[in-house]
This record gives C-alpha cells, structure tokens and sequence, in this order.
C-alpha cells in the first residue's frame, strides 16, 4: 500500500501500530454516531482491540488480500478506507469506509474513495469495485452515487446492528465503466 495525497490537507496512509491511540480516540469520539451504521463498534472498548484491528490490517495487507488506510487531514486522523478481502480470481473487491463527524460533508471520503477505485480498477486491474451500504445510511450512499456506482440491488436484514436489522443496498463499479468515467 502507498500514501497517497489526495490534495494538500488530506493524505491516506496505511495504518501502523503507531496510529493506535488516535484511531481509538477516534473511534471513541464518533462512538454514538458510528454505532448507528457498524456493528463493531461496541466491540471496540479499549485499546488493545484497535491494537488488533491493526494487526488483522497489516497482515492482511502482507498477504496481498488488500489494506486498511487512515484518512489524515492536516495531520490529524479523520476516518478509515480499505479493501475488504480482494477476490484475486474473480478480480472483485469490495471497499469499506468511515468518518469521524466533524470530518463529514466535505467531500473528504468521495475524494478517498475514488483514489481506492482507481487503484483498484487501473493499477491492481481487478474487474470489478462493490459498496454496500444501509439503505437508510444517505451520506454513505452518497459517496458511491456521486462517483457514478450503479446501484445493482438491495438484500433485505442484510447487517444486524445495535439497533436492529438493516437493509443494504449494493453498488457495484466494472473497470469499463470506469475507464469511461475517468
């Protein structure tokens, strides 16, 4: 994985063992928001599970299954972007994605994400880019509908949150497509 700046405030790095203190303050700090659209985060009670979760990242990464990379903005940690598992034989991946609440609606995480989309599609030529989201998440639905994603279905009670079942609505992005896009 690389950093890449997206422009001269924000930048994604992979994370490290040293990102650990501000990706659990992080998490803290967005806890009631994020809890509403992730089922992990009641999970996250200290430290040593972000310790864990970057441990999952760094050796999934050295598997060359994908990356998890912090979203830093003018130097301080903003959210989280990764590939989820990449299926190297259908050349499919899906991507996940979160943000603190002051970092949202400024288009931090559509910049984040079509970075991911193009490493994706152009440099690891994989075939095809998923998102799947709530339905009733509008911001994080917002960031594959700007990028052009076509919406290819919805799977009923597909995530079980804090709060109940939810639906999800899938996205998908083919290389061709985005070739056109770009």
């Amino acid at each position: 994985m690389f950093a890449y700046k997206l422009d001269d405030d924000i930048e994604l790095k992979p994370l490290s063992m040293e990102h650990t203190g501000a990706l659990y303050s992080l998490t803290d700090k967005s806890r009631e928001r994020l809890r509403e659209w992730l089922p992990w985060v009641d999970n996250v009670t200290e430290e040593t599970h972000t310790v864990q979760f970057i441990k999952n990242a760094i050796r999934q990464a050295a598997d060359n299954g994908g990356f998890t990379a912090g979203i830093w903005v003018k130097g301080e940690l903003a959210g989280v972007i990764g590939f989820h598992e990449i299926d190297w034989h259908n050349r499919t991946v899906g991507i996940g994605y979160w943000l603190g609440k002051v970092h949202e609606g400024q288009g931090i995480m559509s910049s984040a994400c079509r970075a991911l989309v193009d490493y994706a599609l152009l440099d690891l030529d994989l075939n095809r880019v998923e998102i799947r989201c709530a339905t009733s998440n509008h911001r994080s639905r917002g960031v594959p509908e700007r990028l052009g994603f076509v919406l290819e279905g919805i799977i009923r009670q597909a995530e079980k949150l804090p709060l109940g079942y939810v639906n999800h609505a899938v996205y998908g992005m083919l290389q061709s497509e985005w070739k056109l896009l770009r």
